[in-house]
Order: C-alpha cells, then structure tokens, then sequence
C-alpha cells in the first residue's frame, strides 16, 4: 500500500533531475514513461559563485548527458500511476501512529482506520515523524531555509538553470514548464523574517542584483502575497534501518539543494531500500547493514562536496552566512 497524506500531486521546489537519472529511472522500468513525458531537457548551468562575473558548464561536458527540468506534477503523478499498475494500492490517508504488532507494525489512520503491515518503508520527507521511536532524533547540520514563488514568464527562455550568491545567501532559479520561471532565495532561518519574505519583496532583492536581474528579466510579478518557505538544512536519521522498516529520501538523508542531487537521492534510494528490505524479509541480515552502510558513504561523499562548494565563495568572510560555513 502506498499511503500519502496528499491526495494528489501539488508544486513542489525540486523540478530538475541530472543526466544520470536516466539509468536510475532505466532500471525502476519507469524510463520509456518519462521519456514520453515532454519533460525540457536542461543543456547548461550559469552561475556567479566566487567572483562577479558568470560562468556556464553545458551538458556535453557531461558523460550522462544533459538533465531534464521537470513537469514536476507531471513526474509524481506518472510514478504514482506506474505503481499503481505493479500492484501498489494507494491510499490518501494521514498516518498518526506506527507501533509495533504481531511480528509487524500497526498503522492509526486519522478518522480511526487500522492498517497491519509486515514492513514499512519510511518516504515522508526530512519531516516524517512517523517511526522516530526507531530512528532516533534528526541530525541537523545547519539552518538553510529556501522562500521561493513562481514568477510568470513574458518570453521564450533558455533552457538554463542560474545559481547566484550574494552576502546572505544564494539564489536558484530556473524556467519551468506551463510558461513559469522559479525565483529561490536560500539563508538561514535566524537571518532573515520569513514572514516579510514575500514574493514582490523576494524580486526586489533579486532585482538588486545586475547579474540576476538579466537572468530574470524574462519574467512578470507575481501577485503579493506570502512566499511559500520550506527546510533546505542538511540532515540525516540517526538509525535509518531497522527489523521491518527503513527510511528513504529525505527522511533518511536530506541535503542542502545547492547539492542539486535530492530527486536523484530519492530515486536512487528509494530503489536501494526496497531491495535491501526484500532481502530482509527473505531472511538475509545482512541486507539492512549494507543498506545502512551505502548511506554513510553517500552522506560522506555529500558533506565533502558541500564544504568544497561553500568554499569556493571568499567575498564576504565575515557574513554570517558565510562565516558559518567556512
């Protein structure tokens, strides 16, 4: 059974994948569905990152080849369907309770529905608290918040994705698909007043920017009203597997979006998970630990390139924000 709390599909930061998805996707049986899609491919990336002026890396330099942005409904509701066909049952439900019974797990519905599980697969995102009895508190590496509004497009845009950092933090946008542009502003929550972060007050400051300003320029205002904020920390489970459950995504390890690797990590997890739990289950006790141990790589590998990015940004040592990640 797949149990969501959404009913279906909403807009969610998060609608790029990189050329390597492909093989991810190749090997889920899910690659010929995405493929006829329409999903835009992404054939470069401009950044002004530890110096004043841009610098662009296309996809050729690329051996996976260029990256996709995404129709980001479009993509959740396809993998939903295609689960759907191999047999999984959804259900919209918001799951209050996990405990353990009778060599498996009882779930509380809201509304007072039971269901009984042999196993559980943790996908509720950084913020699941469904199995913290097994996993522990979450450990936290920072307090990187993301506002972000879509902006209307006025023109044709490149297909190119824009990452810029200024004194308190850094921007991200990109065009999207249904003639919309992402506007993103990533600091730490103790830096800026999340409420006063609207999406006319989110342009002004881009606009600020001469360099950020032009890559903008293809684009509208959007009414006012309050930007949408969510978490961007890194962050991990302390125990992300056990007997009859593990965690995948985000709610096993969440990283800083400046990675561009969440979507990648979901798929890729979400397809190591399920094989380790299918191992368990069959009786091999070593699937769980390899799993775990394929975690602690991937989570050391992502904080290597993390301190190697925010190191590359020298202009304002004694910023903050930048002062905290030096």
């Amino acid at each position: 059974m797949l149990v969501d709390r959404r009913a279906g599909p909403e807009d969610r930061i998060g609608e790029t994948l990189p050329g390597a998805a492909r093989r991810l996707l190749e090997t889920l049986g899910a690659w010929d569905g995405f493929a006829a899609a329409g999903h835009s491919p992404c054939h470069a990336r401009r950044s002004v990152w530890g110096g004043p002026e841009p610098v662009e890396l296309d996809g050729l330099r690329d051996p996976a080849g260029p990256g996709w942005r995404l129709d980001r409904r479009r993509f959740e509701a396809d993998l939903r369907a295609e689960a759907a066909a191999r047999g999984a049952r959804p259900a919209s439900r918001q799951v209050e309770s996990a405990v353990r019974a009778g060599g498996g797990w009882r779930l509380a519905m809201a509304g007072g529905e039971a269901l009984t599980a042999r196993a559980i697969v943790d996908a509720g995102g950084r913020a699941s608290r469904l199995l913290r009895a097994e996993g522990g508190r979450r450990q936290a590496r920072d307090k990187l918040i993301c506002a972000w509004t879509h902006l209307p497009l006025e023109r044709e845009a490149a297909e190119i994705t824009y990452t810029e950092s200024e004194p308190g933090g850094w921007w991200y946008s990109a065009p999207l698909p249904g003639g919309r542009r992402l506007l993103a502003f990533h600091t730490d929550s103790d830096l800026s007043d999340a409420g006063a972060l609207t999406p006319q007050a989110l342009v002004e400051r881009a606009r600020k920017s001469p360099t950020l300003s032009a890559e903008i320029a293809d684009s509208g205002t959007p009414p006012t009203g309050p930007a949408r904020i969510c978490a961007a920390h890194g962050t991990r489970l302390g125990v992300p597997v056990g007997e009859g459950w593990l965690a995948v995504g985000d709610s096993a390890l969440a990283f800083d979006p400046l990675s561009s690797q969440g979507l990648f990590n979901a798929l890729y997890t979400g397809l190591m998970g399920g094989r380790a739990l299918v191992a368990q289950l069959a009786g091999d006790d070593a699937a769980a630990p390899a799993y775990e141990s394929r975690l602690d790589e991937i989570w050391r590998a992502y904080e290597h390139h993390r301190r190697l990015f925010y190191s590359e940004e020298r202009r304002w040592p004694d910023a903050p924000f930048w002062a905290r990640r030096r």
